[in-house]
Protein backbone atom coordinates (compact mmCIF):
# COMPACT_ATOMS: atom_id res chain seq x y z
CA UNK A 1 0.00 0.00 0.00
CA UNK A 2 1.01 3.62 -0.45
CA UNK A 3 1.49 5.85 2.59
CA UNK A 4 3.77 8.64 3.77
CA UNK A 5 6.25 8.13 6.61
CA UNK A 6 7.85 10.57 9.03
CA UNK A 7 10.74 10.92 6.57
CA UNK A 8 8.44 12.70 4.12
CA UNK A 9 7.28 15.31 6.65
CA UNK A 10 8.77 18.67 7.60
CA UNK A 11 9.00 18.44 11.39
CA UNK A 12 11.20 21.36 12.47
CA UNK A 13 9.13 23.83 14.45
CA UNK A 14 5.95 21.91 13.64
CA UNK A 15 3.37 20.58 16.07
CA UNK A 16 2.82 16.89 15.34
CA UNK A 17 -0.35 15.30 16.67
CA UNK A 18 0.68 11.69 17.26
CA UNK A 19 -1.95 8.99 17.79
CA UNK A 20 -0.37 6.36 20.03
CA UNK A 21 -1.64 3.28 21.85
CA UNK A 22 -0.46 3.43 25.44
CA UNK A 23 -3.46 1.57 26.83
CA UNK A 24 -1.17 -0.31 29.21
CA UNK A 25 -1.96 -2.72 32.06
CA UNK A 26 -1.67 -1.63 35.70
CA UNK A 27 -0.91 -3.60 38.85
CA UNK A 28 -0.85 -2.05 42.32
CA UNK A 29 -1.11 1.44 40.87
CA UNK A 30 1.83 1.12 38.48
CA UNK A 31 2.32 0.14 34.84
CA UNK A 32 3.07 -3.60 34.74
CA UNK A 33 4.01 -3.95 31.06
CA UNK A 34 5.88 -1.24 29.16
CA UNK A 35 5.67 -2.90 25.71
CA UNK A 36 3.23 -0.41 24.20
CA UNK A 37 5.04 2.59 25.63
CA UNK A 38 8.41 1.39 24.37
CA UNK A 39 6.94 0.73 20.94
CA UNK A 40 6.07 4.40 20.32
CA UNK A 41 9.33 5.88 21.62
CA UNK A 42 11.10 5.83 18.21
CA UNK A 43 8.41 8.05 16.69
CA UNK A 44 8.41 10.51 19.59
CA UNK A 45 12.20 10.64 19.64
CA UNK A 46 12.44 11.28 15.89
CA UNK A 47 9.97 14.17 16.10
CA UNK A 48 11.79 15.68 19.07
CA UNK A 49 15.21 15.22 17.45
CA UNK A 50 14.00 17.09 14.37
CA UNK A 51 12.93 20.05 16.49
CA UNK A 52 9.24 19.26 16.35
CA UNK A 53 6.66 19.30 19.14
CA UNK A 54 5.09 15.91 19.90
CA UNK A 55 1.48 16.06 21.11
CA UNK A 56 0.23 12.60 22.04
CA UNK A 57 -3.36 11.52 21.45
CA UNK A 58 -4.42 8.30 23.13
CA UNK A 59 -7.24 6.38 24.78
CA UNK A 60 -7.24 4.46 28.04
CA UNK A 61 -9.88 1.91 28.97
CA UNK A 62 -13.49 2.20 27.85
CA UNK A 63 -15.04 5.27 29.48
CA UNK A 64 -17.76 5.38 26.78
CA UNK A 65 -17.76 9.15 26.32
CA UNK A 66 -17.76 9.96 30.04
CA UNK A 67 -15.04 11.44 32.23
CA UNK A 68 -13.93 8.52 34.39
CA UNK A 69 -11.09 9.61 36.75
CA UNK A 70 -9.63 6.11 37.10
CA UNK A 71 -9.21 6.01 33.32
CA UNK A 72 -7.23 9.25 33.16
CA UNK A 73 -4.02 9.12 31.15
CA UNK A 74 -2.39 11.18 33.90
CA UNK A 75 -1.52 7.89 35.62
CA UNK A 76 0.45 6.74 32.53
CA UNK A 77 2.50 9.93 32.41
CA UNK A 78 5.17 8.92 35.00
CA UNK A 79 5.93 5.69 33.12
CA UNK A 80 6.05 7.56 29.82
CA UNK A 81 8.49 10.12 31.27
CA UNK A 82 10.68 7.37 32.70
CA UNK A 83 10.89 5.41 29.44
CA UNK A 84 11.33 8.55 27.35
CA UNK A 85 13.94 10.00 29.68
CA UNK A 86 12.52 13.52 29.59
CA UNK A 87 9.59 15.51 31.01
CA UNK A 88 6.14 15.05 29.51
CA UNK A 89 3.60 17.81 30.02
CA UNK A 90 -0.06 16.90 30.55
CA UNK A 91 -3.32 18.59 29.55
CA UNK A 92 -6.53 17.84 31.42
CA UNK A 93 -8.49 17.60 28.15
CA UNK A 94 -7.70 16.60 24.58
CA UNK A 95 -9.63 19.51 23.03
CA UNK A 96 -10.73 23.00 24.05
CA UNK A 97 -8.88 25.55 26.18
CA UNK A 98 -6.82 23.16 28.36
CA UNK A 99 -5.40 21.47 25.27
CA UNK A 100 -4.87 24.74 23.37
CA UNK A 101 -3.09 26.40 26.28
CA UNK A 102 -0.82 23.39 26.78
CA UNK A 103 0.13 23.30 23.10
CA UNK A 104 0.84 27.07 23.07
CA UNK A 105 3.20 26.61 26.02
CA UNK A 106 5.34 24.07 24.13
CA UNK A 107 8.84 24.67 22.79
CA UNK A 108 10.49 22.69 19.98
CA UNK A 109 11.55 19.31 21.38
CA UNK A 110 8.78 19.21 23.99
CA UNK A 111 6.36 16.32 24.52
CA UNK A 112 2.76 16.79 25.64
CA UNK A 113 0.24 14.10 26.58
CA UNK A 114 -3.43 15.00 26.17
CA UNK A 115 -6.18 13.49 28.28
CA UNK A 116 -8.09 10.36 27.20
CA UNK A 117 -9.75 10.96 23.81
CA UNK A 118 -12.56 8.58 24.77
CA UNK A 119 -13.73 10.93 27.52
CA UNK A 120 -15.62 12.54 24.61
CA UNK A 121 -18.49 10.68 22.93
CA UNK A 122 -17.45 12.26 19.63
CA UNK A 123 -14.27 10.17 19.57
CA UNK A 124 -15.83 6.76 18.93
CA UNK A 125 -18.60 8.32 16.83
CA UNK A 126 -15.94 9.87 14.57
CA UNK A 127 -17.76 13.18 15.01
CA UNK A 128 -16.47 15.71 12.44
CA UNK A 129 -16.52 18.46 15.09
CA UNK A 130 -14.38 16.34 17.41
CA UNK A 131 -11.93 15.61 14.59
CA UNK A 132 -11.78 19.32 13.71
CA UNK A 133 -11.16 20.28 17.35
CA UNK A 134 -8.24 17.85 17.49
CA UNK A 135 -6.85 18.96 14.14
CA UNK A 136 -6.90 22.60 15.26
CA UNK A 137 -4.15 21.79 17.75
CA UNK A 138 -1.44 20.81 15.29
CA UNK A 139 0.24 21.16 11.91
CA UNK A 140 0.59 17.50 10.93
CA UNK A 141 -0.93 14.17 11.98
CA UNK A 142 1.09 11.03 12.68
CA UNK A 143 -0.69 7.72 13.24
CA UNK A 144 1.48 5.34 15.25
CA UNK A 145 -1.37 3.23 16.62
CA UNK A 146 -1.92 0.32 14.22
CA UNK A 147 -3.66 -1.48 17.08
CA UNK A 148 -6.46 1.12 16.93
CA UNK A 149 -6.47 1.47 13.13
CA UNK A 150 -9.44 -0.87 12.67
CA UNK A 151 -11.63 1.71 14.40
CA UNK A 152 -12.98 4.71 12.47
CA UNK A 153 -12.63 7.16 15.34
CA UNK A 154 -12.04 10.91 15.34
CA UNK A 155 -8.41 10.47 16.44
CA UNK A 156 -7.63 7.61 14.02
CA UNK A 157 -9.59 8.39 10.86
CA UNK A 158 -11.37 11.75 11.02
CA UNK A 159 -8.31 13.84 11.85
CA UNK A 160 -6.23 12.18 9.11
CA UNK A 161 -8.56 13.73 6.54
CA UNK A 162 -7.92 17.24 7.88
CA UNK A 163 -4.14 17.48 8.21
CA UNK A 164 -1.07 16.33 6.26
CA UNK A 165 -0.86 12.75 7.53
CA UNK A 166 1.76 10.01 7.76
CA UNK A 167 2.56 6.75 9.51
CA UNK A 168 4.78 6.74 12.59
CA UNK A 169 7.68 4.31 12.96
CA UNK A 170 5.61 1.57 14.62
CA UNK A 171 2.82 1.87 12.06
CA UNK A 172 5.39 1.88 9.25
CA UNK A 173 7.03 -1.28 10.58
CA UNK A 174 3.68 -3.02 11.00
CA UNK A 175 2.42 -2.18 7.51
CA UNK A 176 5.75 -3.13 5.93
CA UNK A 177 5.71 -6.50 7.72
CA UNK A 178 2.13 -7.24 6.78
CA UNK A 179 2.74 -6.30 3.16
CA UNK A 180 5.65 -8.74 3.14
CA UNK A 181 3.42 -11.46 4.62
CA UNK A 182 0.26 -11.13 2.56
CA UNK A 183 0.52 -8.27 0.08
CA UNK A 184 3.51 -9.34 -1.98
CA UNK A 185 5.09 -12.32 -0.17
CA UNK A 186 7.94 -14.59 -1.14
CA UNK A 187 6.39 -17.96 -1.98
CA UNK A 188 5.51 -20.60 -0.94
CA UNK A 189 3.46 -19.06 1.89
CA UNK A 190 2.26 -21.12 4.85
CA UNK A 191 -0.18 -19.92 7.51
CA UNK A 192 -0.71 -21.39 10.98
CA UNK A 193 -4.15 -20.74 12.42
CA UNK A 194 -4.94 -22.10 15.87
CA UNK A 195 -7.07 -21.30 18.85
CA UNK A 196 -10.25 -22.55 20.41
CA UNK A 197 -13.05 -21.95 17.94
CA UNK A 198 -13.55 -22.02 14.19
CA UNK A 199 -16.51 -19.64 14.57
CA UNK A 200 -14.23 -16.75 15.55
CA UNK A 201 -11.93 -17.21 12.55
CA UNK A 202 -14.19 -17.99 9.59
CA UNK A 203 -13.33 -14.74 7.79
CA UNK A 204 -9.63 -15.31 8.44
CA UNK A 205 -9.68 -18.85 7.07
CA UNK A 206 -11.68 -17.79 4.02
CA UNK A 207 -9.23 -15.02 3.15
CA UNK A 208 -6.07 -17.03 3.82
CA UNK A 209 -7.14 -19.93 1.62
CA UNK A 210 -7.21 -17.48 -1.28
CA UNK A 211 -3.72 -16.16 -0.54
CA UNK A 212 -1.51 -18.90 0.93
CA UNK A 213 -0.12 -22.13 -0.43
CA UNK A 214 -0.59 -24.17 2.74
CA UNK A 215 -2.66 -23.78 5.89
CA UNK A 216 -1.94 -25.51 9.21
CA UNK A 217 -4.96 -25.71 11.53
CA UNK A 218 -4.38 -26.44 15.20
CA UNK A 219 -5.83 -26.06 18.67
CA UNK A 220 -9.50 -26.62 19.38
CA UNK A 221 -10.26 -25.48 15.83
CA UNK A 222 -8.63 -28.63 14.45
CA UNK A 223 -11.06 -30.80 16.44
CA UNK A 224 -14.01 -29.33 14.54
CA UNK A 225 -12.35 -30.19 11.22
CA UNK A 226 -11.43 -33.70 12.39
CA UNK A 227 -15.02 -34.30 13.53
CA UNK A 228 -16.29 -33.02 10.16
CA UNK A 229 -14.13 -35.67 8.50
CA UNK A 230 -15.70 -38.37 10.66
CA UNK A 231 -12.93 -38.76 13.23
CA UNK A 232 -13.93 -39.27 16.88
CA UNK A 233 -13.01 -36.37 19.17
CA UNK A 234 -14.27 -37.73 22.50
CA UNK A 235 -14.82 -34.98 25.06
CA UNK A 236 -12.69 -32.46 23.19
CA UNK A 237 -13.63 -28.84 22.64
CA UNK A 238 -15.45 -29.02 19.31
CA UNK A 239 -18.07 -27.00 17.44
CA UNK A 240 -20.07 -29.89 16.01
CA UNK A 241 -22.65 -27.47 14.61
CA UNK A 242 -19.99 -26.11 12.26
CA UNK A 243 -19.21 -29.47 10.65
CA UNK A 244 -20.72 -28.48 7.33
CA UNK A 245 -18.87 -25.14 7.39
CA UNK A 246 -15.63 -27.00 8.02
CA UNK A 247 -16.31 -29.30 5.06
CA UNK A 248 -16.94 -26.28 2.83
CA UNK A 249 -13.59 -24.81 3.91
CA UNK A 250 -11.86 -28.14 3.20
CA UNK A 251 -13.43 -28.29 -0.27
CA UNK A 252 -12.55 -24.68 -0.97
CA UNK A 253 -8.92 -25.29 0.00
CA UNK A 254 -8.73 -28.32 -2.29
CA UNK A 255 -10.27 -26.42 -5.21
CA UNK A 256 -7.87 -23.51 -4.65
CA UNK A 257 -4.84 -25.81 -4.47
CA UNK A 258 -4.15 -24.77 -0.87
CA UNK A 259 -2.82 -27.68 1.18
CA UNK A 260 -4.72 -27.89 4.46
CA UNK A 261 -2.79 -29.69 7.20
CA UNK A 262 -4.63 -31.14 10.21
CA UNK A 263 -3.08 -33.19 13.05
CA UNK A 264 -2.34 -36.80 12.09
CA UNK A 265 -1.58 -37.82 15.67
CA UNK A 266 -2.96 -36.44 18.89
CA UNK A 267 -1.99 -35.92 22.51
CA UNK A 268 -5.02 -36.78 24.64
CA UNK A 269 -5.80 -36.75 28.36
CA UNK A 270 -8.78 -37.40 30.62
CA UNK A 271 -8.24 -34.23 32.67
CA UNK A 272 -7.56 -30.65 31.62
CA UNK A 273 -4.78 -29.80 34.05
CA UNK A 274 -1.03 -29.42 34.09
CA UNK A 275 0.88 -32.71 33.87
CA UNK A 276 -2.30 -34.78 33.58
CA UNK A 277 -1.53 -38.34 32.41
CA UNK A 278 -1.54 -38.28 28.60
CA UNK A 279 -0.96 -40.51 25.61
CA UNK A 280 -0.29 -40.16 21.90
CA UNK A 281 -2.98 -41.65 19.66
CA UNK A 282 -4.27 -41.46 16.11
CA UNK A 283 -7.92 -41.64 17.18
CA UNK A 284 -9.30 -39.94 20.31
CA UNK A 285 -10.88 -42.31 22.87
CA UNK A 286 -14.46 -41.61 23.84
CA UNK A 287 -13.58 -40.62 27.42
CA UNK A 288 -10.58 -38.39 26.51
CA UNK A 289 -9.98 -34.91 25.12
CA UNK A 290 -7.50 -33.71 22.50
CA UNK A 291 -5.12 -31.18 24.08
CA UNK A 292 -2.23 -31.02 21.60
CA UNK A 293 -0.91 -32.20 18.27
CA UNK A 294 1.43 -35.19 18.34
CA UNK A 295 5.08 -35.53 17.28
CA UNK A 296 4.33 -36.79 13.76
CA UNK A 297 2.10 -33.76 13.19
CA UNK A 298 4.93 -31.51 14.37
CA UNK A 299 7.33 -33.25 11.96
CA UNK A 300 4.96 -32.55 9.07
CA UNK A 301 4.59 -28.91 10.13
CA UNK A 302 8.36 -28.52 10.42
CA UNK A 303 8.84 -30.00 6.94
CA UNK A 304 6.23 -27.59 5.59
CA UNK A 305 8.05 -24.64 7.19
CA UNK A 306 11.31 -25.83 5.67
CA UNK A 307 9.80 -25.76 2.19
CA UNK A 308 8.23 -22.31 2.64
CA UNK A 309 9.57 -18.78 2.26
CA UNK A 310 6.90 -16.91 4.24
CA UNK A 311 5.05 -17.85 7.44
CA UNK A 312 2.00 -16.16 8.96
CA UNK A 313 1.08 -17.38 12.45
CA UNK A 314 -2.07 -16.74 14.47
CA UNK A 315 -2.99 -18.98 17.37
CA UNK A 316 -1.42 -21.93 19.25
CA UNK A 317 -1.46 -25.59 18.19
CA UNK A 318 -2.66 -26.89 21.56
CA UNK A 319 -3.34 -25.98 25.19
CA UNK A 320 -0.03 -24.13 25.32
CA UNK A 321 -0.68 -22.65 28.79
CA UNK A 322 -0.16 -25.98 30.55
CA UNK A 323 2.52 -28.66 30.31
CA UNK A 324 2.93 -31.03 28.56
CA UNK A 325 0.32 -29.75 26.11
CA UNK A 326 2.57 -26.90 24.99
CA UNK A 327 4.96 -29.29 23.22
CA UNK A 328 3.65 -28.94 19.65
CA UNK A 329 3.42 -25.14 19.80
CA UNK A 330 6.88 -24.88 21.33
CA UNK A 331 8.54 -27.23 18.84
CA UNK A 332 6.91 -25.64 15.77
CA UNK A 333 7.67 -22.13 17.03
CA UNK A 334 11.32 -22.96 17.66
CA UNK A 335 11.67 -24.48 14.19
CA UNK A 336 10.15 -21.35 12.62
CA UNK A 337 12.54 -19.24 14.70
CA UNK A 338 15.54 -21.32 13.56
CA UNK A 339 14.59 -21.04 9.89
CA UNK A 340 14.06 -17.29 10.26
CA UNK A 341 17.37 -16.87 12.06
CA UNK A 342 19.15 -18.71 9.25
CA UNK A 343 17.55 -16.44 6.65
CA UNK A 344 15.31 -18.96 4.94
CA UNK A 345 11.95 -17.75 6.22
CA UNK A 346 10.07 -14.47 6.67
CA UNK A 347 7.91 -15.02 9.75
CA UNK A 348 5.10 -12.72 10.86
CA UNK A 349 2.90 -13.47 13.87
CA UNK A 350 0.18 -11.71 15.81
CA UNK A 351 -2.71 -12.02 18.24
CA UNK A 352 -2.70 -12.12 22.05
CA UNK A 353 -2.41 -15.89 22.55
CA UNK A 354 0.11 -16.09 19.73
CA UNK A 355 2.47 -13.56 21.29
CA UNK A 356 2.17 -15.30 24.68
CA UNK A 357 2.80 -18.71 23.12
CA UNK A 358 5.85 -17.59 21.14
CA UNK A 359 7.29 -15.85 24.20
CA UNK A 360 6.73 -18.99 26.25
CA UNK A 361 8.53 -21.02 23.59
CA UNK A 362 11.47 -18.59 23.64
CA UNK A 363 10.99 -18.10 19.90
CA UNK A 364 9.55 -14.60 19.65
CA UNK A 365 12.88 -12.81 19.43
CA UNK A 366 13.82 -14.57 16.20
CA UNK A 367 10.58 -13.99 14.29
CA UNK A 368 10.81 -11.36 11.55
CA UNK A 369 7.94 -9.39 13.05
CA UNK A 370 5.46 -9.91 15.87
CA UNK A 371 2.39 -7.72 15.96
CA UNK A 372 0.84 -6.86 19.31
CA UNK A 373 -2.14 -5.22 17.62
CA UNK A 374 -4.71 -7.96 18.27
CA UNK A 375 -7.98 -7.01 16.55
CA UNK A 376 -6.35 -4.85 13.89
CA UNK A 377 -3.90 -7.64 12.99
CA UNK A 378 -6.76 -10.11 12.64
CA UNK A 379 -8.89 -7.78 10.52
CA UNK A 380 -5.94 -7.13 8.22
CA UNK A 381 -5.42 -10.89 7.86
CA UNK A 382 -9.14 -11.23 7.13
CA UNK A 383 -8.69 -8.90 4.17
CA UNK A 384 -10.71 -6.07 5.67
CA UNK A 385 -10.00 -2.39 5.10
CA UNK A 386 -8.70 -0.69 8.23
CA UNK A 387 -10.08 2.90 8.37
CA UNK A 388 -7.03 4.31 10.19
CA UNK A 389 -4.72 2.87 7.52
CA UNK A 390 -6.89 3.79 4.54
CA UNK A 391 -6.95 7.41 5.77
CA UNK A 392 -3.18 7.60 5.37
CA UNK A 393 -3.31 6.82 1.65
CA UNK A 394 -2.64 9.86 -0.55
Amino acid sequence: MDFKTLDAMELTGKTALVRVDINVPFENGAVSDFTRIDAVLPTINDIVAAGGKAVLLAHFGRPKGQVVPEMSLAQVRPALEARLGKPVAFAADCIGKPAKDAVLAMEPGDVLLLENTRFHAGEEKNDPMMAAALAALGDIYVNDAFSAAHRAHASTEGIARLLPACAGRLMEAELTALEAALGNPARPVVAVVGGAKVSTKLDLLGNLIEKVDALVIGGGMANTFLAAQGHPVGKSLCEHDLAETARVILDKAEARGCRLLLPVDLVVARDFRANAPSEIVTECPEDAMILDAGPESVSQIAALFGNSRTLIWNGPLGAFEIEPFDAATNAAAREAARLTREGGLVSVAGGGDTVAALNRAGAAGDFTYISTAGGAFLEWMEGKTLPGVAALEP
